[in-house]
C-alpha cells in the first residue's frame, strides 16, 4: 500500500484540496504526442482587469507597482494591451504578457492591419505568452474564430492563439487553436464535470492545451474562499489544466500602491500552491484517461445522502488498472510520459476536509515516487510508506 495524507494547513482557511503528483514506472507505457513549437512552457497564472480595452495603469511607474504587486501574489502572466514599455517592465520582473487582440488599435478582426503589424513585430518575443483572440460564446461564430486563429498563425507562428468560451457549444469546430479557455463558475451554476471533461477532450483532440477562467470569490473572502478556488483548479489538473485566470470583479491589487487586499491575499495563497507544481504540469501534456472513486461526501463537505457513487458521469477506476484507491475520494488523471513511466495527478473531491489516501499498486508497478511541492523534488515511495503532505 502507498499511504499519504491529502492535507495542507493554512492559517486563513484550514485545509485546501489535494492536487498531488505521483510518478509510476510500469511495464507497459504509451507514448505522448510531440508538443507544438509555439505552445507555452509556463503554467500560466494570469492577472487581468478585463479585456477588449486597456484598464491597466497607463503610466510606467504605476504599471510597475501593479506588476510588483501581482508578482507577490504569484501571478506570472498579465493580460493586457501590448505596449513596448510594458514589455520592458514585465521582462524586468519575469512576467509574460498575454497580448489582448481585442484591444483598440490592434483588434484582431476589426483592425486587421494593426493586429497584423503588431503580431509580425512580436515574433519570437520572449515576453509574449500568447494572443488573446476571443472570450465569449462560440456557437455560430466558429468560422470567424477559425479565421482569427489562422491569421494570427500566419502573422506570428511563434506564439500561441488563445480562444475562450463560456459555453461549450461548437467550440470543437474552431480549427487550429493552441489554447482553449472556458469559464462556467460551477460553484454557482453547476456542470463542473461535464464542462471540464469536454474541454479536456477538445484540447486532446486538437493537440492543444486548456486553461480555465474562474470565479475569484466563490466563497467567503478571508475564510473558505481559498478552499473553493483551489478546488476548482485542483480538480481540473487531472484533466490536463495548463493555467488559469480570474474573472475580474475589482480588488486583488491596489494599482496605486501594489498592495494586496483581502481577496488578493486569498489568491496569493492559492497561486503559491499551484506555482510550486507548475513546471511539472507543463511536462505532462494531456491525459489519456481520467478516473474517479465513488463519493460519499460532497465538495462542500456534506454527506451526499445517497449510496456511494461516481459523480457527474465520470469513469470509475478499471478493476485491472495498475493503481487502485483503497481509501479516499479522489480523481486520477493518467499522463504517459514516453519514458517508461506514467504521471498520475490526483485531486481531492472534498474542498475542506483532509483525507487519508491509501493506494494499492499492481504487479506492473516497478517503483513509485511522489512530488514534494515544498522542496520541488520527486521522492521515492515504498510500500506501506507514508508520502509527504500535499494538496
Amino acid at each position: 500500500m502507498l499511504s499519504t495524507t491529502t492535507r495542507r494547513a493554512t492559517p486563513a482557511s484550514g485545509t485546501m484540496p489535494l492536487a498531488m503528483l505521483l510518478t509510476i514506472a510500469a511495464s507497459t507505457i504509451r507514448a505522448d504526442d510531440d508538443a507544438a513549437k509555439r505552445r507555452p512552457t509556463r503554467f500560466a497564472i494570469i492577472f487581468n482587469m478585463g479585456y477588449a480595452g486597456d484598464r491597466l495603469p497607463r503610466e510606467p511607474p504605476s504599471f510597475e507597482r501593479l506588476v510588483v504587486g501581482i508578482k507577490k501574489a504569484h501571478f506570472n502572466v498579465v493580460l493586457c494591451r501590448y505596449e513596448p514599455w510594458r514589455a520592458k517592465i514585465c521582462e524586468k520582473h519575469d512576467v509574460q504578457i498575454l497580448v489582448d487582440l481585442l484591444a483598440p488599435g490592434h483588434h484582431v478582426y476589426k483592425e486587421v492591419d494593426g493586429a497584423r503589424q503588431l503580431c509580425e513585430s512580436l515574433r519570437n518575443h520572449p515576453i509574449v505568452y500568447g494572443y488573446h483572440l476571443w472570450s465569449d460564446n462560440i456557437s455560430s461564430t466558429y468560422p470567424g474564430r477559425t479565421r482569427d486563429v489562422n491569421n494570427v498563425h500566419r502573422w506570428d507562428p511563434t506564439h500561441a492563439a488563445y480562444v475562450d468560451t463560456y459555453r461549450m457549444s461548437q467550440v470543437d469546430r474552431v480549427e487550429g487553436l493552441d489554447l482553449l479557455g472556458y469559464y462556467d463558475f460551477h460553484w454557482k451554476r453547476g456542470r463542473h464535470w461535464g464542462n471540464v471533461a469536454k474541454a479536456s477532450r477538445v484540447a486532446t483532440g486538437k493537440n492543444a492545451r486548456f486553461l480555465r477562467y474562474i470565479d475569484a470569490a466563490p466563497g467567503r473572502v478571508g475564510a473558505g474562499n481559498p478552499n473553493r478556488v483551489a478546488y476548482t483548479i485542483a480538480t481540473s489538473i487531472p484533466f490536463g489544466l495548463k493555467g488559469y485566470l480570474f474573472h475580474h470583479g475589482g480588488g486583488v491589487v491596489d494599482p496605486r500602491t501594489g498592495a494586496l487586499d483581502a481577496l488578493g491575499k486569498d489568491l496569493q495563497e492559492v497561486n503559491a500552491a499551484f506555482a510550486s507544481i507548475g513546471d511539472e504540469l507543463m511536462e505532462i501534456g494531456n491525459p489519456t484517461a481520467v478516473y474517479s472513486t465513488e463519493v460519499t461526501i460532497s465538495a462542500k463537505d456534506h454527506t451526499t445522502g445517497t449510496k456511494p457513487d461516481i459523480p457527474g458521469g465520470l469513469a470509475g477506476i478499471p478493476a485491472d488498472h495498475y493503481l487502485q484507491v483503497k481509501r479516499g475520494e479522489v480523481l486520477l488523471g493518467v499522463f504517459p510520459t514516453g519514458k517508461k513511466r506514467d504521471i498520475i495527478a490526483l485531486a481531492s473531491h472534498n474542498a475542506y476536509r483532509p483525507q487519508n489516501l491509501v493506494l494499492e499498486p499492481g504487479a506492473a508497478v516497478k517503483k513509485a515516487s511522489s512530488f514534494d511541492r515544498g522542496a520541488r523534488v520527486w521522492r521515492s515511495l515504498k510500500k506501506k510508506q507514508a508520502g509527504p503532505s500535499s494538496r
